[in-house]
């Protein structure tokens, strides 16, 4: 069976990916320096024979040389995906994401990898008014982190015309499930509302509550990503979403009634930075890969909850 590197492998989507991986039968070799990734997210893994973990950030070349040695598909999760973090400190998302995508392809072309997919982000279209977003649209990205990840799927896009390697950048429409940090100032909006609701403390919107989101189950990107590594596709970047739209203040009537609690939110200031709305054309994916999301809102929401009643 394939072996497969998986950069961010103490995260959220990175961790996922490990489990679907192994159950294909895959050799998976995981990379994540725990800047934001959990040890705890590993420990289903820690004992697998064919799971090997190194504690290493992707900016460090020759450890990325090492690792990727012998590998047939790179799945780069790696990122500093917080939208408000990048404008406190574009230097570092920049750094993380630039840099460390450029050192993961060049590593990946040396050793002979055979694709790599990449984690991009809706926030490449920034608030444009066509909805839903094409592939095809003119990026317009409005933050560094936007900006970050629009490099970061050009570079390898580009790395598939210049060298002899599959790519694939996948635009991730806020994905949401188990093991997602719910902690933190820049923690997404579905695991803390729901830590919040549970503790019976209001969440905060900003913004009147109407902007809109393609929330997406992580199992849905789990596919996309395995879909976009084993066909025989490249150059191409696809959006991976579930081709709809929920307001926040959607978002917390839902959360209530699933958590049987009644709790208004606070109204604040919207965010620099944060897209009005998000709605995701899925058709390319659909056609090219195969994509065709599996778990719709209302059941990734359901089987989410329970991961938070434990914590």
């Amino acid at each position: 069976m394939p072996t497969a590197l998986v950069t961010g492998v103490a995260g959220f989507i990175g961790s996922h990916l490990v489990d679907t991986l192994l159950n294909r039968g895959y050799d998976v070799r995981g990379v994540d320096n725990f800047v934001t990734g959990h040890d705890q997210n590993l420990k289903p893994f820690r004992d697998v024979e064919n799971f090997s973990f190194h504690e290493a950030d992707v900016r460090d070349a020759d450890t990325m040389a090492d690792v990727t040695t012998g590998v047939d598909y790179v799945f780069h999760q790696a990122a500093d995906s917080s939208v408000p973090r990048s404008i406190d400190d574009p230097i570092t998302t920049s750094d993380v994401n630039c840099t460390g995508t450029a050192t993961i392809i060049d590593a990946a072309r040396k050793a002979d990898v055979d694709t790599v997919v990449v984690a991009s982000s809706a926030a490449v279209y920034g608030s444009t008014e066509q909805f839903p977003k094409v592939e095809s649209m003119t990026e317009q990205p409005e933050s560094p982190y936007a900006l970050s990840k629009y490099y970061t799927e050009k570079l390898a896009l580009q790395a598939s015309d210049l060298y002899d390697i599959d790519t694939a950048a996948l635009r991730y429409f806020n994905i949401f499930g188990p093991r997602q940090d719910p902690n933190g100032d820049y923690a997404a909006v579905i695991p803390k509302f729901i830590s919040l609701l549970l503790d019976g403390e209001r969440p905060v919107i900003y913004g009147d509550g109407e902007q809109s989101r393609d929330f997406t189950f992580i199992d849905n990107a789990v596919q996309a990503n395995i879909l976009a590594a084993e066909r025989d596709v490249t150059g191409e970047a696809f959006n991976v979403g579930c081709g709809s739209r929920i307001t926040i203040n959607e978002l917390v009537d839902t959360l209530n009634d699933l958590l049987d609690t009644d709790i208004d939110p606070i109204y604040d200031d919207p965010r620099p930075g944060d897209v009005r709305h998000s709605h995701a054309d899925i058709s390319k994916a659909g056609e090219l890969l195969g994509y065709d999301p599996d778990v719709g809102f209302a059941d990734g929401l359901e089987a989410t909850i329970p991961y938070y009643r434990r914590r």
